[in-house]
């Protein structure tokens, strides 16, 4: 979050990769607590307050161990400035980031929402065009499938957008978590897609830079997944290609086709 050279942090001041440079709407930081062994309910903490200037930000990382986590910074383009708007989102052991936006989402929204589960309508508590992505994917079934309701409600995301004559309905990438495994997705109607990044393993890290100091006080399973890489060694990041999901879990990383036939 705050100690590599292209920290979260450091990238909510300056994203060179993103569409947008400064990302200073707010920061999210969710984690599973991991009590007695079991990965337990995920904790959330949201601030409006840019990141680079959020010290309790600051102060919950330096006392948070946790076993997986999730962090985000915001750029507001059109939706409030409120806590509820800020990323990650959750729903019972889920949590949901999204780094892009759904094209002309005003005039989809209505659609789209009708289309969201009445039971977990109610549990819609912001405005943001990614919560509603989130919770037509979980009334799709992503407690029990992730990647095919993935699918499935961004292809419901792009008929809406056909019918009112959008283009661009989807934008960007989406990492979602039980809290034992990672999917992440990098996808967009029109084929290009925000970078998406995964670290190469541990061992072969240590192995390709002995010197690095950093790199030792890592457990061999350690990954990260982010939307630049956090540091400029040359091999330590590998690209999500476009229209892929790629799947984190105790295996480790593997990459499948996501969404690559036609519309």
């Amino acid at each position: 979050m705050f100690e590599a050279k292209h920290s979260l942090v450091a990238q909510s001041l300056s994203s060179p990769l993103g569409a947008e440079l400064v990302n200073g709407d707010g920061v999210g930081f969710g984690w599973y607590p991991n009590v007695d062994g079991d990965r337990g309910h995920p904790a959330m903490y949201h601030s409006i307050e840019p990141a680079w200037h959020e010290e309790n930000l600051r102060e919950l990382t330096r006392a948070i161990e946790t076993p997986l986590f999730f962090g985000h910074v915001r750029a507001a383009l059109a939706p409030p400035i409120q806590q509820t708007n800020c990323h990650p989102f959750r729903y019972g052991d889920w949590l949901f980031m999204h780094n892009g936006g759904l094209g002309h989402f005003p005039r989809v929204r209505r659609e789209l929402m009708v289309d969201v589960d009445p039971e977990l309508f109610p549990h819609i508590r912001g405005t943001t065009d990614s919560e509603v992505l989130f919770h037509l994917a979980l009334t799709y079934g992503l407690q029990t499938d992730p990647i095919a309701a993935m699918a499935r409600a961004i292809r419901r995301i792009e008929r809406a957008a056909d019918g009112h004559g959008i283009e661009g309905a989807m934008q960007g990438t989406v990492a979602v978590t039980d809290g034992s495994t990672i999917w992440c997705f990098r996808y967009s109607t029109i084929h290009h897609s925000r970078t998406l990044f995964y670290s190469v393993d541990i061992p072969t890290l240590q192995a390709m830079y002995p010197d690095f100091e950093r790199l030792r006080t890592f457990g061999e399973t350690a990954r990260v997944v982010v939307s630049e890489p956090l540091t400029d060694l040359p091999g330590a990041f590998v690209e999500v290609p476009e229209s892929t999901v790629a799947i984190l879990d105790v295996d480790g990383f593997r990459e499948e086709p996501f969404l690559r036939d036609a519309a």
